[in-house]
């Protein structure tokens, strides 16, 4: 399989690909990176359930076609051919603040095994350029109270106070 990404590389700070220990590289999440655990690393933050690769496939093309609104990157082990750590950030477009865009950075994840090599810091420094990159005049994030020190020093600011309401089990399939 070809080695699509789902966007141009070059919206990544490269000062922080070159922060990255040796051995690791990070990039935009790619086509064969279902091969290479992507799925598998995210079961480290959440549930993820059943995937197949018909149904990665399936989001991948899905996501790469609003590549300007969806950029999710991953920190790969090359001599593994694993994906270690990952994270996205979302463009929301909005009409206050002259039509203004938002990023939204959410489902950071780093791989039990990878854990203490500052790939969680490297993710949202990465993300956080993204953002900057595409125009976002802010970038946000929800956490746990316990990640509240982390994100604070990756130079976010407590701020407001973060809400869910979730869809009842039997009520929620996607619909879009």
């Amino acid at each position: 399989m070809s080695h699509t990404s789902l966007f141009a590389a070059n919206l990544i700070s490269s000062q922080v690909c070159q922060s990255l220990p040796a051995g690791y590289v990070l990039r935009p999440l790619a086509i064969d990176d279902y091969e290479k655990g992507f799925i598998e690393a995210l079961s480290h933050l959440t549930e993820v359930g059943q995937h197949s690769k018909a149904t990665f496939l399936e989001r991948f093309s899905y996501i790469k076609a609003h590549n300007h609104e969806y950029f999710t990157i991953v920190i790969e082990d090359i001599k593994r051919a694993k994906i270690m750590a990952a994270g996205t950030v979302f463009v929301e477009r909005k009409f206050i603040r002259g039509n203004g865009l938002v990023g939204h950075i959410e489902d950071i994840v780093v791989h039990k095994e990878a854990r203490g090599l500052q790939f969680g810091r490297y993710i949202i420094e990465a993300l956080k350029s993204i953002g900057a990159n595409v125009g976002c005049y802010k970038i946000i994030l929800d956490c746990s109270e316990k990640n509240v020190p982390f994100y604070v020093k990756c130079g976010f600011k407590q701020k407001e106070v973060e809400m869910a309401w979730y869809i009842p089990a039997d009520a929620a399939r996607a619909k879009l």
